[in-house]
């Protein structure tokens, strides 16, 4: 399906039965796996191998439900009455950009390599890196707070998160220090002085045992999320085949 769709879509004897196709195959995705709106996003773009016609049915169609946005929709789906040839304004910078837009699309999917451990277990450089259904990981995450006289409390993340947010935030770095600040401003303008936040995270990987995620010394309010290589990871001490 993958290797041959696209070519489906441009042939135009093929084209109305390979959109079944991908409509079938994204809402097959989607009842199977919890991936959001991506096959929506997915089966929307895929029109774009469709003649211009049905582009200008479909702004028709949705002129008559968004009349306010029929002076701006009205030049694009106005037909042309003449043969003059189009004319494509700003032709010079056309090229540059979308040169640069291909390079970015090339390129940032390997910016991991910059970052030491395997990919999957810290993330960093995961996200736009192009690798879907390829990591099953969970995890289970508690957060300690500690103020300046040494008294200390454990956070119920239910009183902050929803089940969905809790549970994506168990296992993602990005977001385990994002809710880490987020806790450290609430109980500092609580009345806590020299809030500590702390956190013991495990989390398990394609089927792997839990193993510690995150350092438990680690004072995460203080740390402030950059590119940089994230320290206060523990390594996953295993291999992981493939990229």
């Amino acid at each position: 399906y993958d290797l041959l769709i696209p070519f489906l879509l441009l042939y135009k004897k093929t084209r109305l039965w390979a959109f079944i196709a991908v409509v079938i195959f994204h809402v097959l995705t989607r009842v199977l796996f919890p991936i959001g709106m991506f096959p929506f996003i997915m089966i929307v773009s895929a029109l774009v191998f469709f003649d211009s016609s049905l582009h200008e049915k479909i702004i028709a169609f949705l002129r008559r439900f968004l009349s306010p946005l029929s002076a701006l929709l009205g030049p694009l789906s106005r037909k042309r009455t003449n043969n003059k040839p189009f004319v494509i304004k700003y032709q010079k910078v056309i090229i540059p950009v979308l040169v640069i837009f291909f390079t970015i699309q090339l390129v940032l999917p390997w910016r991991y390599l910059a970052y030491p451990g395997e990919l999957f277990w810290t993330e960093e450089g995961y996200r736009f890196s192009w690798r879907v259904m390829l990591m099953e990981k969970m995890g289970n995450t508690q957060f300690k707070i500690v103020d300046g006289s040494g008294q200390s409390f454990y956070v119920q993340n239910d009183d902050f998160l929803t089940s969905f947010q809790e549970k994506q935030m168990s296992f993602q770095p990005d977001f385990i220090l994002e809710y880490a600040h987020f806790l450290g401003d609430h109980y500092s303008s609580q009345g806590y002085k020299d809030v500590k936040v702390y956190v013991d995270c495990y989390a398990a990987l394609n089927g792997r045992t839990s193993r510690r995620l995150v350092d438990p010394k680690a004072n995460l309010y203080q740390i402030k999320d950059s590119f940089q290589h994230k320290d206060w990871l523990l390594p996953l001490e295993d291999e992981i085949k493939g990229l």
